[in-house]
């Protein structure tokens, strides 16, 4: 009998949602005893891993699999639930039950052999490991972790499954994805750092795991909290460029998607700047940026930051990095949505956003290097077909990046640009924070075998969950899908009604309809009104905006612009203004939905804040806060949707709320657009 060296995961106690056992206690139930949805062989144990809140209740419980004791890589899974524990969906990697051998033919030495053949310059090597290969006809395969580089230099962190019976490779993964400060992109911005005195470092001391350094992984450091000179070579402008990115991708997604931290779990990763190499990657520890073609400017914009950092997001929801070219596509294609949902956020002014990826580094000399409303434009494919899963990564994340600008802006959205659909149909879009609310969703659900058509499920389930079969969420989504040339997948949700079900009241803000003051207010300035805003911006930070949601007017913390960015903001305390009083019919699922923002410079705190409240008599409920932070916060519009069912049957008013508790910071508020639809 050959050695060999086994690898038995042990399961672990996850912790649950707070105050609620029932998700986990009924996502176990259903991992036992559902061997048909999960493709469980009796030899199979199913051991949860980890669970992942999502938005709106939503949880995701994730298991790996063992067999025989040997780990199954491709035996994930992953079962939604919602608050109380009623399990929604299921999601399994595997597509067949497995029934292999444990004993290999090929033994530990010879596959360590195979296997570091596929780097040109080994740096390390794991001791082979026995697994079972899922990915899909099961077999037995030695797994091999490697570093090094590639024939063309190019760093490498592959894991190689090496064909236990045959010798042959089967699979190989690599982690590697190409991909106050005076910074290059942005202007003069505030950054958050570590030190006193005369003592700093390009370390976050707020967000942990985010520094910045050179290639050696050292942080840079000064003596003072002042950084970068503005020029396009220096490496320390680099890194003002990249933390200002990537402190804003973090910030998006605990405020937009209800993630902590890059990973999930409150932490981030190392940034490192100064790559030899018109290139930019992440490795599966750390994202490395080096400088355009013409070696004139780093690679350091908002949008190729975020990029990088999605890979580590995709890496860290389950079902991590899968094989493949068409699971790299949707991987290089999550890069490029999760720098799309960053610049949006950050809303800067000196690099607005626009759907366009890397435009502004001119990587070889030829403006963006992908296009998400027309791939084409970039020699991409528009629309999913069978060729897909042979065609390279970043091409192959042509169709998602198209899907995810249909979903958030449509075919022909206001101001343009216009996107062609690959069915001549027209898509509506819903905006961009619920159009990444529904993709975030789906990846909370996401196995290691995760392909278009997979996803085309799992964003359709997240759309149910979140906005409800009947919404215009669960509708575009679909409509999407089809204009990408995605096909139906057997199982898939039905989308109802199509507008989002029955409106019970809307506001459009262009005529007065009787909002007022709740009373009590305590704002010297910036009072709640409705009318035609003026924009207003402070240090290259764009604060109120100037165009609405639809129409002329919306709901404003002070309409006029004033000589200085302060002069009508919110100051003093709060402001108050609530609707006029709406029944509420007894039955149906009730929804508010709402467009609004919050903007502030780094002078604001917790303290300050935009709040959704509904009020029945004259008891408020609150249903939302956005609370100030000490950053800038640009202004931009984002999609609000509240489940507000429990107060079915009663007479409810709106009130939304902003306030400035320290008198000195600078706060803007919008709302527009707000319905409230039964479905």
């Amino acid at each position: 009998m050959i050695g060999a060296v086994l690898a038995t995961p042990q399961a672990v106690a996850v912790p649950a949602p707070a105050g609620d056992i029932s998700v986990t206690a009924a996502a176990d139930a259903f991992a036992a005893s559902n061997t048909a949805a999960l493709f469980k062989s009796p030899d199979d144990v199913m051991i949860r891993e980890a669970v992942t809140t999502g938005t709106h209740g939503l949880n995701y419980v994730s298991y790996q699999r063992t067999y025989r004791g040997l780990q199954v890589v491709g035996g994930d899974a992953v079962i939604t639930t919602d608050a109380s524990g009623k399990v929604l969906n299921t999601t399994a990697a595997q597509d067949q039950v497995i029934s292999v051998g444990t004993t290999p033919s090929i033994s530990a030495a010879q596959a360590a052999a195979t296997a570091r053949t596929q780097l040109a310059t080994v740096q390390t090597a794991s001791t082979p490991t026995l697994v079972v290969l899922a990915w899909g006809t099961p077999r037995l395969a030695w797994e091999v972790k490697l570093t090094g580089t590639k024939a063309n230099g190019a760093e490498s962190v592959p894991s190689v499954y090496v064909d236990a019976m045959t010798g042959k490779i089967a699979d190989s993964v690599d982690l590697v994805r190409d991909g106050t400060g005076v910074s290059f992109y942005v202007g003069t911005v505030n950054i958050n750092t570590s030190g006193s005195g005369t003592s700093w470092s390009m370390q976050d001391g707020t967000r942990p795991g985010i520094r910045c350094g050179g290639q050696n992984g050292t942080t840079f450091t000064g003596t003072d909290d002042s950084w970068g000179n503005g020029s396009g070579t220096n490496l320390e402008t680099a890194c003002v460029d990249a933390l200002y990115a990537v402190q804003r991708e973090w910030d998006m997604l605990g405020a937009w998607l209800g993630r902590n931290g890059i990973n999930g779990s409150g932490s981030g990763f190392p940034i490192r700047v100064g790559l030899n190499d018109a290139n930019a990657f992440w490795n599966g520890s750390n994202t490395s940026f080096g400088h355009n073609s013409a070696n004139t400017q780093q690679a350091t914009s908002i949008d190729v930051v975020a990029h990088e950092f999605g890979h580590a997001i995709f890496q860290t929801t389950p079902g991590g990095a899968g094989s493949g070219n068409e699971n790299g596509g949707l991987n290089e294609g999550t890069g490029d949505i999760f720098g799309a949902l960053t610049e949006a956020y950050a809303n800067n002014v000196n690099d607005p956003p626009d759907f366009l990826v890397g435009e502004e580094v001119n990587l070889v000399g030829s403006g963006e290097i992908r296009n998400m409303f027309n791939p084409s434009a970039e020699g991409d494919p528009n629309c999913w077909s069978t060729a897909i899963p042979n065609t390279e990564v970043h091409a192959a994340a042509g169709p998602i990046n198209h899907w995810f600008y249909l979903l958030a802006r449509g075919s022909n959205p206001a101001g343009g640009p216009v996107s062609p659909t690959c069915n001549s149909s027209t898509v509506t879009g819903v905006g961009i924070q619920d159009a990444g609310r529904i993709y975030y969703n789906a990846m909370l659900a996401k196995t290691s075998t995760w392909r278009y058509a997979n996803v085309r499920l799992a964003s359709l389930n997240a759309a149910v969950n979140l906005f409800g079969a009947n919404s215009a969420q669960c509708t575009q989504t679909k409509a999407a899908w089809n204009a990408i040339s995605v096909p139906v997948q057997a199982g898939e949700p039905t989308c109802g009604g199509g507008g989002g079900g029955t409106t019970i009241y809307s506001d459009t803000f262009e005529t007065a309809t009787g909002w007022a003051t709740a009373g009590g207010d305590t704002a010297t300035t910036g009072a709640w009104e409705r009318g035609d805003p003026a924009a207003t911006t402070s240090g290259g930070v764009g604060l109120q905006l100037g165009t609405t949601v639809s129409g002329t007017n919306d709901l404003v913390t002070g309409a006029a612009a004033g000589a200085a960015a302060g002069d009508f903001d919110v100051d003093g305390g709060t402001t108050s203004i609530q609707s006029p009083t709406i029944a509420l019919p007894a039955t149906g699922t009730l929804t508010l939905n709402y467009s609004w923002y919050l903007a502030h410079l780094n002078n604001a705190s917790s303290a300050d804040f935009f709040r959704v409240s509904v009020v029945v008599g004259t008891t408020p409920t609150v249903v939302f806060t956005q609370a100030g932070s000490a950053a800038n916060r640009a202004g931009a519009w984002t999609a609000g949707s509240v489940n507000i069912s429990s107060f079915a049957g009663q007479t409810i008013r709106i009130r939304f709320e902003a306030a400035d508790a320290a008198t000195g910071s600078l706060i803007e508020a919008g709302v527009d657009n707000v319905t409230i639809t039964q479905s």
